[in-house]
């Protein structure tokens, strides 16, 4: 019979209560990185081979057309003859020579940065509005707010709001009331034509950046205020930037880029509005010029340019949006 050992308890309880120590992640030093690399893709094969036709397309569709863009602005290409390589040159005539594009670059930096900010606060405020109500109200007054940026050309409204002649709204109001004499041509005029473009473009930017901040607001753990107020969270905007800005992250990027991109792919409000061009190329932007060299002249090299730098602009906010939203709860 195996002889039994005694063993004092108070080293048993020692023993139990000791942590399991964790393990290190150990560095392979049998393979290179490449090969851990094959290694993992082939023992994730499903999923690869599950996101390979998106990534295919994506490759295809979004990648290879930027690189495409990129080379092309070196050339002097008008769809018909070899492409000639120029270098420069397209640059150097964009920013020193080109008045026009220097006034729609202009436009465009001013546009974005208006609609872009105010949209995507406005967006976030209004969510944040609807999501305090109760859930059968909550769905429709979300139709109201989202309606417009669904509704196809509704904006085309404001064309008979604002119309030029006394039969527009603002402008029968304005001459009943005595307090102008003659309408405001407001499409037609320098002074005008800008400003009421940029709130046409603002009621309609409710979209889908607001939904998806709508998303955000719902999926928020209310376990996690309860713990906030514990850590000494104590008002409202408090819990808005410690709590619910950081957990909403992923949606907060989402309406970022496409905030960033409707403000900068600003032009079909115009178009319908103010006609193309715009009197006196006062709201004349960067996708207006690129789409009179692309799609007019075929003018591909120079309009290759103007792409690489509406590309620049919009990476580069996307980047500092992105820099901005690491700092949320710090």
């Amino acid at each position: 019979m195996a002889k039994e050992i005694a063993v004092p308890a108070d080293e048993m309880a020692g023993k139990a209560n000791k942590p399991k120590e964790s393990k290190k992640p150990v560095s392979r030093k049998d393979m290179s990185r490449l090969q851990w690399t094959w290694k993992e893709i082939k023992r994730n094969k499903t999923a690869y081979f599950l996101v390979a036709p998106f990534m295919l397309i994506f490759f295809v569709f979004t990648v290879v057309p930027v690189f495409v863009s990129i080379g092309l602005s070196l050339t002097d290409f008008n769809m018909l003859q070899v492409p000639d390589f120029v270098f420069l040159d397209n640059y150097i005539t964009l920013f020193l020579d080109d008045d026009l594009f220097v006034k729609a670059l202009q436009n465009t930096l001013i546009f974005a940065a208006i609609t872009g900010p105010v949209s995507y606060i406005l967006s976030f405020v209004v969510a944040w509005f609807i999501n305090e109500l109760p859930p059968k109200f909550r769905a429709l007054v979300t139709l109201v707010f989202y309606a417009p940026s669904i509704s196809g050309m509704v904006y085309t409204i404001w064309a008979t709001i604002l119309s030029g002649d006394s039969y527009g709204w603002v402008n029968g109001f304005l001459l009943n009331t005595g307090i102008i004499m003659e309408p405001i041509q407001f499409f037609k005029n320098v002074n005008y034509c800008m400003p009421c473009c940029i709130i046409v473009a603002l009621w309609t930017s409710l979209g889908t950046a607001f939904l998806s901040f709508i998303a955000g607001l719902q999926v928020v753990d209310r376990s996690l205020y309860e713990a906030g107020a514990v850590d000494g969270v104590k008002n409202r905007w408090q819990e808005l930037w410690y709590i619910t800005l950081p957990v909403m992250k992923s949606q907060l990027m989402f309406g970022a880029i496409m905030a960033i991109t409707t403000s900068f792919g600003f032009g079909a409000v115009v178009d319908a509005l103010a006609g193309n061009p715009s009197v006196d190329y006062c709201a004349w932007t960067l996708t207006h010029h690129l789409a009179d060299y692309g799609n007019s002249r075929f003018e591909v090299g120079y309009s290759s340019a103007i792409a690489v730098v509406l590309f620049a602009l919009m990476f580069g906010s996307n980047l500092l949006v992105n820099k901005l939203l690491s700092k949320l709860g710090q």
